[in-house]
């Protein structure tokens, strides 16, 4: 694997809790590298780690050791803002519980993103509605998250973490809320997504058939990478 094609690297990543004064390690000597354009799932049973080792990747927490490395960043190094400020340009999210704002249409959730970043309005609306095309939603952009259901919703958010035309995309546990024929739209969309324009998903899951999809499969048990296994 070469290092230019390298987005994330994880280096000996620890993560400790102190539960009743016993530390429990939650990720315990993480190595790995995503590289550009990879459609990889991270699995293992409820408590192993995923999300923990997903939340320091998107820098949403912070490792008790070892290095994050994103575009040849060490994020754990950056200051409160700079890291705030990384996140907006580099790593987009997709949640298991959707996060869209309630206030806002399909099309200003999508935009909100590109609104931070201070791109103007046309190109925003421009980009939105393309994205929300890519995800089968055209024609809903005006609808508010309770006009839509649970899976146009999460289309959305993944129209949303596009947006912002991330590195990567982390995405943790998005089909735990969907229905098979949701769950399978979605899939569809975010592996044409990936093939089409070579972007990067990273999912926590416990998804038989999100597993079945990613063509990298890298198993967690006790905080420890088991296995990883790549696909043809």
């Amino acid at each position: 694997m070469s290092q230019s094609n390298t987005v994330v690297e994880l280096i000996d990543l620890h993560k400790t809790y102190d539960a009743d004064a016993v530390a429990v390690n939650a990720v315990d000597g993480v190595s790995l590298k995503i590289s550009q354009g990879e459609f990889t799932a991270i699995v293992g049973p409820s408590g192993c780690g995923k999300t923990t080792l997903l939340n320091m990747i998107g820098g949403l927490d912070q490792p008790t050791s070892g290095q994050v490395v994103v575009s040849g960043e060490v994020i754990n190094d950056l200051s409160e803002n700079a890291l705030i400020d990384f996140r907006l340009k580099h790593i987009g999210f997709v949640f298991q519980a959707y996060n869209l704002l309630p206030v806002l249409t399909a099309e200003e959730n999508t935009s909100f993103i590109m609104q931070l970043q201070g791109i103007p309005k046309a190109e925003r609306s421009k980009r939105a509605k393309e994205l929300l095309s890519a995800v089968g939603l055209e024609g809903r952009e005006g609808d508010k998250p309770s006009a839509l259901s649970g899976g146009q919703q999460q289309r959305v958010a993944v129209a949303r973490a596009l947006a912002s035309r991330p590195t990567f995309v982390i995405a943790d546990e998005p089909t735990a809320n969907l229905d098979s024929h949701s769950t399978s739209n979605l899939l569809d969309i975010m592996a044409e997504l990936n093939a089409k324009e070579n972007i990067t998903f990273l999912f926590a899951t416990h998804d038989q058939r999100v597993i079945d999809k990613a063509r990298r499969v890298i198993t967690l048990e006790d905080g420890k990478v088991i296995n990883d296994e790549t696909r043809s």
